[in-house]
C-alpha cells in the first residue's frame, strides 16, 4: 500500500513553480504554434504527441498497462468531450485574446463547477457557498470589462470562446473528480490523449498539417509536453500541500501571465483584468476554505 507523502510547504511550492511554469509555456507555444496551424490540428498534435509519452510511462512504471483497464468508458468519453470542448476553447482564444484576460476567464471553472455540484456530485449549497459564487462572478464581470463605457467595442469573439473554455474545464473537472475514485492518474491521461486525437480528426476534418518547418514543431513539442508537465506538477503540489495551499499559489498565474504578455507581445497590464482575477481567486479561496 502506498503511503501519502509528508506534507512539505517548500515541496508544494516547487511543484506549483513547475506547474506555473508549464502553464506559461502552454499560453506562448500555443500562440505561436497557432500562427500556422489550426486550433484543431493543435490539439491532435498535442494527443498524439502526448499519447507516446503516456504510453512510455505505463510501459515503465510498476503496474504497466493493467492500470488502463476501466468500466467507466462513457464517464472518460464525458470527461474528455468536456476536456476538448475547454481546449479548443482555449487555443482558440489564446490567438485573439491578451493573456492575463484568458487565464483569468480560465479561473472560473470552479464558479461553474460549484453551481453544478449540487445537481451532479450530491452537495449542497450554502450562503457561504453561493456568496463567493457572487463574489467571483462580480469578478468575471471586471474581466469581461462590462463597467466598461467601451464594453461592447472590447467584447468580441475571443471573451466569448475565453468563457466558454471555462464550461468545457467545468465538466472535466466534475467528471475526473468522479473518475479519481476508480482511476489512476495515468489511466486518466491515457483516455485523454487516446479519445481526443480522433475528436481534433473529426472537428479539422482531415489529418492534422505537419509543422512546415522546424521552429513551428518544435512550439507544437514545447505545448503537448508543457500541457502534461502541468497536470503532472500541480497534482504533485497537491500530494505535498494542501488545497488551502496550493490554490492561492496557483492565482500567481495571472500576474505572471500578465507580464509576459506585457514582454513578448506589448500587451497592456490592465487593471480590470486583474482586479478580476483577484476577485475571481478570493471566490475560489472562500470556496476551497468553505469546502476544508
Amino acid at each position: 500500500m502506498t503511503t501519502a507523502p509528508t506534507p512539505s510547504l517548500p515541496r508544494a511550492a516547487l511543484w506549483m513553480s513547475g506547474a506555473l511554469l508549464s502553464f506559461t509555456t502552454m499560453a506562448v507555444s500555443g500562440r505561436e504554434a497557432g500562427r500556422v496551424l489550426g486550433t484543431a490540428e493543435l490539439l491532435v498534435w498535442r494527443s498524439l504527441i502526448g499519447f507516446v509519452l503516456i504510453a512510455v510511462a505505463l510501459a515503465l512504471s510498476a503496474r504497466g498497462f493493467a492500470q488502463v483497464r476501466t468500466r467507466r468508458p462513457g464517464l472518460h468519453l464525458i470527461r474528455n468531450m468536456g476536456h476538448f470542448f475547454g481546449q479548443y476553447g482555449w487555443y482558440y482564444a489564446v490567438t485573439l485574446i491578451p493573456l492575463a484576460q484568458l487565464f483569468a476567464f480560465e479561473f472560473t471553472a470552479p464558479i461553474w463547477v460549484a453551481l453544478a455540484a449540487p445537481l451532479v456530485l450530491g452537495e449542497r449549497f450554502s450562503a457561504r457557498g453561493l456568496g463567493a459564487i457572487a463574489i467571483s462572478f462580480l469578478g468575471v464581470l471586471l474581466v469581461v470589462g462590462v463597467f466598461g463605457a467601451d464594453f461592447a467595442a472590447g467584447f468580441g469573439e475571443g471573451q466569448v470562446w475565453g468563457l466558454l473554455c471555462a464550461l468545457g474545464f467545468a465538466v472535466n473537472m466534475i467528471a475526473t473528480k468522479k473518475l479519481t475514485g476508480t482511476e489512476s492518474t495515468l489511466c486518466i491521461l491515457f483516455w485523454l490523449t487516446l479519445m481526443q486525437a480522433p475528436m481534433g480528426l473529426i472537428v479539422a476534418g482531415a489529418l492534422p498539417t505537419i509543422p512546415p518547418d522546424s521552429t513551428t514543431a518544435l512550439w507544437v513539442l514545447a505545448l503537448s509536453i508543457g500541457g502534461l508537465a502541468a497536470h503532472f506538477c500541480l497534482a504533485q503540489a497537491f500530494r505535498y500541500g494542501d488545497a488551502t495551499v496550493v490554490v492561492p499559489m496557483d492565482f500567481f498565474r495571472l500576474p505572471l501571465i500578465a507580464l509576459v504578455g506585457m514582454a513578448l507581445y506589448d500587451e497592456p497590464l490592465a487593471w480590470n483584468v486583474l482586479a478580476g482575477g483577484a476577485l475571481i481567486f478570493f471566490g475560489n479561496w472562500l470556496n476551497t476554505r468553505r469546502a476544508r
